[in-house]
């Protein structure tokens, strides 16, 4: 593992929780600041080499079709629609708020809330739990939407 990469993903890292001040104030950003920093702790435990969460792959999971999980749910946009900056809707036809932190500030404030749905939506797009790498990358993503 090149310095290089170690120090581009940390930067990643902080250029997401930057990001997410920015764009939503101190509040919100200390709720995505702790989370990231139990899930980097969870993924650097399991794997030494770990060099940051990757916005890329948190697009590729947001985008990404398994055809692992329920198959009226064969992907995240099959709920959340083709933008995480728009809005979702159900299959009961109830609108989900964007997924963007950008649109929806207040989206990842509550641990709880946010365990829910990361259970309930992994095992429905997925078929499974989603790592905390998985976790990581995807706030990542949506902290730069």
């Amino acid at each position: 593992m090149s310095t290089f990469s170690i120090v581009s993903g940390r930067r990643l890292l902080i250029a997401a929780v930057f990001a997410a001040c920015f764009v939503s104030g101190p509040a919100v950003a200390g709720m995505l600041q702790d989370t990231i920093a139990r899930y980097t702790a969870e993924v650097t435990s399991a794997d030494k080499g770990f060099t940051g969460f990757s916005a890329e792959r948190g697009r590729m999971l947001f985008f990404s079709r398994p055809a692992t999980g329920k198959p009226d749910t064969p992907s995240c946009t099959s709920c959340h629609s083709d933008s995480p900056v728009t809005v979702g809707q159900t299959r009961a036809g109830k609108e989900i708020a964007p997924m963007a932190l950008s649109r929806t500030p207040d989206r990842y404030t509550e641990s709880k809330k946010l365990a829910k749905w990361f259970r309930r939506n992994c095992k429905s797009v997925l078929g499974r739990v989603c790592t905390a790498m998985e976790k990581g990358d995807f706030l990542t993503f949506m902290a730069t939407q």
